[in-house]
């Protein structure tokens, strides 16, 4: 059975509120859960204490017991301090989007025209 630690929402339409929890990675991501770990409020300022609140002591027993946590949940572990932050690597993420590089490129064919037509 693979076990993950990952978000369940709950809360009501533009109101999210989620609870972190311990469940088979086969059930739906509202559905069953094994264990409630904590809670996430996400409209809560960054710098609250009540924003992510965890059981860390139950987590470090999941992930003991084989339970991997997902993406979200792991780097609100290394902000709390429980694992080594791990390296990313997304070398897509600082380069500007195709529509971007158009406009730039129009951009500077433009400005190229005029600095062309004044050194003649």
């Amino acid at each position: 059975m693979a076990m993950k630690i990952r978000l369940a929402r709950g809360g009501s339409k533009k109101r999210p509120h989620y609870s972190i929890v311990a469940t088979d990675s086969r059930m739906p991501r509202d559905g069953r859960f094994l264990e409630k770990l904590g809670t996430y409020n996400p409209l809560l300022p960054k710098d609250s204490e009540d924003r992510v609140k965890m059981d860390i002591e139950r987590i470090q027993e999941w992930i003991a017991k084989g339970a991997q946590p997902t993406d979200r949940v792991a780097r609100m572990l290394e902000a709390a301090g429980v694992s080594e932050k791990k390296t990313r690597s997304n070398p897509k993420k600082g380069e500007p989007g195709k529509a971007a590089k158009e406009r730039a490129e129009k951009r500077a064919a433009r400005e190229a025209a005029p600095a062309e037509e004044s050194a003649e």
